[in-house]
């Protein structure tokens, strides 16, 4: 995933039922972030450090996209459990993780396993990638993020 390249377009379930199609959401710009799991603690901190923010990111043009392999049932109990106010879509046959190149080899403890890699995605309106966050840390990623969305 280069900036400049065609993000790879997608239409998955989504909280709440229903389905989000990335290419629908233009001309706004999305964050698409992907995270390993609902309800754990860097992924909790990370949705409501963009939750906080949502209204920045509106005002920025942007909507934010939260991608990960869990069940939409997963989704709707965490968002209900941490009052969140972003969009989260299931990609539970790891399709969008695999285009996105973020369904990667991880290692914990020596032992070596599959899982999605915290990465960050800012497309542009024209559906454009314009930067990508790999192997991202939580603390400051949110203000990082909305400080790129404002600068498109």
């Amino acid at each position: 995933m280069e900036p400049g390249t065609e993000a790879p377009d997608f239409t998955a379930p989504r909280d709440g039922g229903g389905t989000l199609t990335l290419s629908e959401l233009r001309p706004k710009k999305v964050v698409l972030y992907f995270y390993p799991k609902d309800d754990t603690s860097g992924c909790t901190k990370e949705a409501v450090g963009f939750t906080e923010r949502a209204t920045a990111f509106d005002a920025a043009g942007a909507v934010v996209v939260g991608v990960s392999k869990d069940s939409v049932k997963s989704h709707d109990k965490f968002i209900a459990k941490h009052g969140l106010g972003i969009a989260l879509v299931s990609d539970e046959d790891g399709d969008i993780c695999e285009r996105y190149g973020t369904w990667v080899e991880k290692n914990m403890y020596g032992k070596k396993y599959m899982g999605i890699e915290r990465t960050t995605v800012l497309i542009d309106g024209q559906g454009k990638i314009a930067r990508v966050w790999n192997k991202v840390k939580v603390p400051g990623h949110v203000e990082e993020v909305l400080e790129a969305a404002k600068a498109l």
